[in-house]
Formats: C-alpha cells, sequence, structure tokens
C-alpha cells in the first residue's frame, strides 16, 4: 500500500468586526438613557476623559443636567433631610425648578401582602408553615400555579408535611378569602366567581354568579340567545348581569406591589424631536450627551518623548497615559459616528414618510422597509435596524417608534401600505354594528369597494395584529 504527501494552498477570506467596530455597534443599539449611563461609566473609568467646558457663559451642569440648586439638593442623605422651603417654594427665581415630592415606599409583593394578612388571624404555627408554602405558588396575577394533588407532594417531599386533602382545602379556602378578591383562583372561571360572591346578594349579582358557575362556556362564547333562554331571564337582564361580570378584575394580583411613584416614573424618552410649520418638518436629535473632551492635563503630558533614559516606572506611566488618551480619543470617536448615524437614518425616515409628520394622518405612511433606508443612506441593513431599535421620535401629536414608519407593501404597482391597511380595518370595525360584526370576508368586500386589492387571510393576519377577535367574539347583546 502506497503512502503519499500532499500540499494543497487554499485562499478563504473572512471579514471580522474590530473590536472598536464592536463597540461602535453596540453604542449604536443603545437608548439614550443607555448612552448616558455608557457616558457616565468611561468618565468614571478613564481619567484622561473629561466633560468640555461651556462657552456660552452658562451654569456647568453635569452629565444629567444638574443645576447649581439640583447639585445641592443631592448633598442631602434623603428626602426626610431636605428642608421643606426647599420643595414647597419656588424661591430662586421665577423660573426655577420646583421640586415635586414624591412619597417612595417599599411596596410588599402578593405573596408578602397575602402572608402579613395572614398572620394578623388565628391561625397555628403548622398550618402558617403550609400557608406560605401555597402562597409562593401564587403567581403575580393572583393564580395559584400547581394543584392541589402536587402541593401536597411537595410539602410531604420538599418540607416534611403530611396532610390530608381536606386540611389542604381548608388553609387554601382561608388564602382566598384574603384581600384582594379573587386570590389563590384555580382558574379565570374560579377567579370571577371569588369575587361574585364577595359582593351583597342581589338579582342581577345572583344572575352573574349563575352565568360564571354554570355557563361560563355560552358567556365565553357570547352565545348570549342561548344564555338567556337558559337562564330564563330577557336580554337587559341578561346585559346588567354581563356588565358586572365584566366589572371584576381577571387579575387581582396584578396591581399589588406597584406604587404611584413607580407609575410616574415609566415614561418614554425621545431620541428625536419633529416640528412641522406647514409643510416644513425639522429634526432635532434630543442629545442629553455632553461634549467630551481630552483632560487638559493628559495632553500636556501625553506629549513628552519616551527615551531610553527614562525610568521604567516613567516609561510604565507614559504609557499608561498614551493609552488612556487613545482610549479617551476613540470613545469620543465612536459617540460622534453614533450621533451622526442616528441623526442620518432619522432624516432618511423623514424623508421618505414627509407626508405623513405633515399630516399625522396613517393612511399617507409609504411603505418603507430597511432596504430603502440602506439605499438612501449608504449603511449596511444591520445598521439601520440598529439605529431604529428601542428608538422614539417626539411629534405635535404624540410618541411613535421608529419600526412604526417600517412597513410593507401591500401588493400590486401602487404606493399603498400595510399601515394605511391597518387604518382602514381599525375603522371599519370600530364603526360596526355591535349586534352584527363584521366577517373577514365582509372586511375584505368593503376594502375591495375601497379600491384596496387584499386577500382574506390577508385580511385575517392584519386583524389580528391590531388586537381585534373574530367577528363572534366581537358581538354584543
Amino acid at each position: 500500500m502506497k503512502e503519499s504527501i500532499r500540499l494543497s494552498l487554499s485562499q478563504k477570506m473572512q471579514q471580522r468586526l474590530s473590536p472598536l467596530q464592536m463597540r461602535f455597534v453596540r453604542m449604536l443599539e443603545m437608548t439614550g438613557p443607555e448612552a448616558e449611563e455608557e457616558v457616565r461609566r468611561e468618565l468614571d473609568d478613564n481619567p484622561a476623559l473629561e466633560i468640555a467646558d461651556r462657552q456660552d457663559g452658562s451654569d456647568v451642569e453635569d452629565l444629567y443636567g444638574e443645576s447649581a440648586e439640583e447639585m445641592q439638593m443631592a448633598d442631602y442623605k434623603n428626602e426626610d433631610d431636605i428642608p421643606s422651603y426647599r420643595l414647597d417654594a419656588k424661591n430662586y427665581s421665577g423660573d426655577s425648578t420646583y421640586y415635586e415630592p414624591i412619597a417612595v415606599a417599599d411596596e410588599d409583593s402578593l405573596g408578602e401582602w397575602l402572608y402579613s394578612q395572614l398572620s394578623e388571624t388565628d391561625i397555628s404555627e403548622d398550618e402558617l408553615k403550609v400557608a406560605r408554602y401555597v402562597i409562593g405558588n401564587i403567581d403575580n396575577n393572583g393564580y395559584l400555579t400547581r394543584s392541589l394533588t402536587q402541593i401536597l407532594e411537595d410539602l410531604a417531599i420538599n418540607v416534611g408535611i403530611e396532610l390530608s386533602m381536606e386540611q389542604l382545602k381548608a388553609i387554601i379556602n382561608r388564602i382566598r378569602k384574603l384581600d384582594p378578591a379573587g386570590v389563590c383562583a384555580y382558574d379565570l372561571r374560579d377567579c370571577l366567581a371569588l369575587q361574585l360572591h364577595r359582593l351583597q346578594s342581589s338579582p342581577e349579582n345572583d344572575i352573574a354568579l349563575e352565568i360564571v358557575e354554570h355557563y361560563f362556556d355560552l358567556f365565553a362564547l357570547k352565545h348570549f340567545d342561548r344564555l338567556a333562554g337558559n337562564l330564563g331571564i330577557d336580554k337587559e337582564r341578561l346585559q346588567k348581569a354581563i356588565d358586572i361580570i365584566r366589572s371584576l378584575n381577571p387579575k387581582p394580583g396584578g396591581g399589588v406591589g406597584e406604587s404611584e411613584a413607580d407609575d410616574k416614573s415609566r415614561h418614554i424618552i425621545p431620541d428625536f424631536n419633529v416640528d412641522v410649520d406647514g409643510d416644513t418638518v425639522t429634526l432635532t436629535l434630543v442629545n442629553n450627551i455632553p461634549d467630551l473632551e481630552i483632560e487638559k492635563s493628559f495632553v500636556s503630558d501625553g506629549g513628552s518623548f519616551i527615551n531610553d533614559t527614562s525610568s521604567a516606572k516613567q516609561r510604565e506611566t507614559r504609557l499608561f497615559i498614551s493609552r488612556k488618551m487613545d482610549e479617551a480619543a476613540d470613545f469620543i470617536e465612536l459617540l460622534k459616528l453614533r450621533q451622526q448615524t442616528l441623526y442620518k437614518v432619522m432624516s432618511s425616515i423623514v424623508k421618505y414618510q414627509h407626508d405623513f409628520f405633515v399630516s399625522e394622518d396613517e393612511t399617507h405612511l409609504r411603505p418603507m422597509i430597511l432596504k430603502d433606508i440602506a439605499k438612501d443612506t449608504g449603511y449596511d441593513i444591520s445598521v439601520i435596524s440598529r439605529a431604529t431599535s428601542g428608538k422614539y421620535v417626539s411629534t405635535p401629536i404624540g410618541i411613535y417608534p421608529l419600526k412604526f414608519f417600517f412597513n410593507e407593501n401591500v401588493g400590486g404597482e401602487d404606493e399603498t401600505s400595510s399601515r394605511e391597511i391597518f387604518a382602514v380595518i381599525r375603522q371599519l370595525i370600530e364603526s360596526e354594528d355591535p349586534h352584527s360584526p363584521l366577517s373577514d370576508d365582509a372586511i375584505m368586500t368593503r376594502l375591495v369597494e375601497r379600491g384596496y386589492e387584499i386577500a382574506r387571510r390577508t385580511v385575517t393576519k392584519y386583524r389580528e395584529k391590531l388586537g381585534f377577535p373574530i367577528a363572534r367574539m366581537r358581538k354584543e347583546i
């Protein structure tokens, strides 16, 4: 058997992103607050980087735009130590900031709230241990996530507590009597029934309870005629009972643990602002990031020459200064490139969707995909995707995510966009007769009559994206 050695030569091309390119890609994906946090972190880590001095003579503000008064407020340990005159009086100037105090309390979670209620009753220590385990299996919406059999097995194996089914049910029933009403329910029907049992007895409440306990399937499927016949009541009384059911909370645990301060702090910070004056659209990049520069002492020291006569410590110091200066210069350049890229991408979107920004009418949105903006700006599609992800624009009547402006062409040679079809379908459904809602075939017919060539399956897809159920589920009594 002969053996041979063969030498082959091949060429292969690979494209790899440099560490600097990788960092730019990551920064491009960041939202405004995330970019601000990245700048703050870089300022802390790199001594060669500093905020550039303002040239307009205005007060120097920090990264988060704090004035001198706000910086003084930060000197206090907590809000309780702040003098009331600083919170209540606008005592600096006519246009000074008014500080609205927000009481931030550590809200208990649903489990902690239930346990605290139960611990105040005459329950025994052993029962309280079981109750705590049961409460641990209640999700944030207030529903029990495991069956009673599984809980019994878990208690025996993991906790070493053996109970009968009757004992477990007795403890669970105690939990089900706690606030909020409907908590520790097995399913939606059980949750609604628990809340109805808490209501004072009345003809309408009794009918509502009977519907939930005995005719829930007919109610869920909106078979109102059959439901009225089985109950032996007219549609007016049925409507009153259904209104009571609809007033109940399907997620009783959802509101526990949320404070007013949390609600107030949830807001969207737009990355762009659009002003409209007649037919003129002006775009502004909302930039809360300060101008950065290389720290002056590093600039003077960085020019020192490193020679062979320098000591090892001096050379190490010079290399450290040089490295930090290079990192600072790269970071400043990355920030500029990020801002330029975002502005150029948004400018292209405004150009494509000029008619929408002028009219604020969704039917004026043109078909536009990532490829269109990539072609207009010269950037790669991946850059466009990252630049628009998680970004928002503020307009005179609202705030829109940038992804809102991307929509497909429905088909044909016209300029009909999917957003335009969405708007027409929404208008048709919202104006339909609630006693006889439009089917998807009927919606398709109406669209064809208006000049939109669209298939029924496309109507179904768009209706589902808009969040509207099928016609039968939209029917009212």
